[in-house]
């Protein structure tokens, strides 16, 4: 029996069979002496935490809290000890930092210099690569000066890296699958319907990071290539169900149409949960509130399953059954999922409404899609999320859309119209009547969003709203 292996900092490790293949990396790393690496938060939130997966020319930023050590098989991790000259000075970018007063108590500064070395190479918007790393004390400002200065890398010519071989790690109570072929992964899953199936991990690493739960058998599904399938049609696109949210944003930016999914995407969570968090992750845990599943509904996008009986595919509102509920049977997985490209004529926003712009759970949202044809509304999708069980398609406001032109005053019926299609609870996050106004709120903005584009629709900075 062999042990996980991986290259960490450019040097190959193999760690010993029986090691806890469920182990966080992060406690895994900080028990080697790698304590640059932090824990503030264990939930992916802070940042403090931050390493860089090095995949071919990409680097990857990821929360060491919510990664597994069975999930870095086969794959290279940096941390910031590895970012140290061949001298042991620092890098340029760690001299940066200090120079320009951008770090104070030096907690959070090794995860933000890994995010910092990640965005050399990845390049961006400067707010979006800082938005998972969280400063008590410095303040943003001489932070954000740093990220600017940053020059942009150019990407190194790399192999790519050798086909991986199907492994099992063991250790006392757990055991952890790690596929390489399709059928193989189905043959487990048949064999083993009560195992965690693992992509990212993002939602069940918060189970061993937060919780210490220690699950008796896992189901990796990282290794498995047509997972990890992207498929450009003219009519759509074809995403493998462990596809990341950082490669699928890319895909969406530039792929005609999907524009409004791509800046809902640019919000979800931060660069270091895209860079493990899944699109099938999302229908896996079937949350209300997930933030992709609106939109995904919104699109008309249908979800393909597969088992050893076979292949079967379904619209992605008919997957979504309840409270974190799906239609998978126990020997079932996720495979793909199939985005619509919005049709001629169709006005789509994907919104997200919560306390903080960035790493946040939303308390509303929203896609909703709005196609006219001929001078009236041919088609009308308007998915909520955070106002059920599950994601609610409005029906009756689309009804109230449907045939009539698409101004204020449809748009005024089918906002009252909501109130027929969803009932919101109160929590923490918002009250129902709240949740309510939002809903009708969005569907005017949207109107807005078609018929005003010279106008502001949303303020997401002081100085825009000054």
């Amino acid at each position: 029996m062999s042990g996980i292996c991986f290259t960490l900092n450019g040097r190959p490790v193999a760690l010993p069979p029986g090691a806890s293949p469920t182990t966080s990396l992060l406690d895994w790393l900080r028990a080697q002496g790698l304590t640059g690496t932090k824990e503030g938060c264990a939930e992916g939130d802070c940042g403090a935490c931050t390493v860089v997966l090095e995949d071919g020319a990409r680097r990857t930023p990821i929360n060491a809290c919510l990664a597994m050590l069975g999930q870095m098989h086969g794959r290279a991790v940096r941390t910031v000890e590895g970012l140290r000259g061949p001298d042991g000075a620092p890098h340029p970018i760690q001299v940066a930092m200090a120079e320009s007063d951008g770090t104070q108590c030096g907690f959070c500064t090794p995860g933000i210099v890994m995010s910092a070395w990640a965005h050399a190479r990845q390049g961006g918007e400067v707010h979006e690569a800082l938005a998972g790393n969280l400063c008590r004390c410095t303040g943003y400002r001489p932070i954000v000066e740093v990220f600017e200065k940053l020059e942009h890398e150019a990407p190194t010519a790399l192999l790519p890296p050798a086909p991986m071989a199907p492994a099992t790690f063991e250790a006392p109570g757990q055991v952890f699958h790690l596929p390489t072929r399709l059928p193989d992964l189905l043959a487990l899953r048949a064999e083993k319907p009560g195992a965690w199936l693992l992509a990212g991990g993002t939602d069940l690493g918060l189970r061993v990071s937060d919780h210490r739960e220690v699950p008796p058998e896992v189901i990796c599904l990282l290794n498995v290539p047509e997972l990890h399938a992207v498929e450009r049609r003219t009519d759509g696109l074809g995403i493998g169900a462990a596809v990341s949210y950082g490669v699928l944003l890319d895909l969406c930016r530039q792929e005609e149409g999907f524009a409004p999914f791509a800046a809902l995407l640019a919000r979800l969570g931060s660069r270091q949960i895209r860079g493990l968090g899944t699109l099938g992750g999302n229908l896996g845990t079937a949350s209300p509130i997930g933030d992709a599943l609106p939109p995904l509904v919104a699109l008309g996008a249908a979800v393909r399953v597969a088992s050893v009986r076979g292949t079967r595919e379904l619209p992605v509102e008919r997957f979504l059954t309840g409270y974190r509920k799906n239609a998978l049977d126990p020997d079932e997985v996720i495979v793909s999922v199939f985005l619509p490209r919005p049709r001629a004529g169709a006005h789509l926003a994907c919104e997200k409404i919560s306390k903080r712009h960035d790493q946040d759970i939303a308390t509303v949202g929203a896609a909703l899609l709005v196609r006219e044809e001929a001078g009236v509304v041919a088609e009308a999708r308007l998915a909520f999320g955070g106002v059920g069980a599950t994601v609610v398609r409005a029906a009756q406001a689309e009804a109230a859309l449907l045939g009539r032109r698409f101004d204020a005053a449809s748009v005024s019926a089918a906002a009252e119209a909501v109130a027929q299609d969803i009932a919101p609870l109160s929590d923490w996050r918002g009250s129902a009547a709240y949740r309510l106004a939002v809903a009708q709120g969005l569907l005017k903005r949207l109107h807005l969003r078609a018929t005003r584009p010279d106008i502001a629709h949303e303020v997401t900075s002081f100085a825009e709203a000054v």
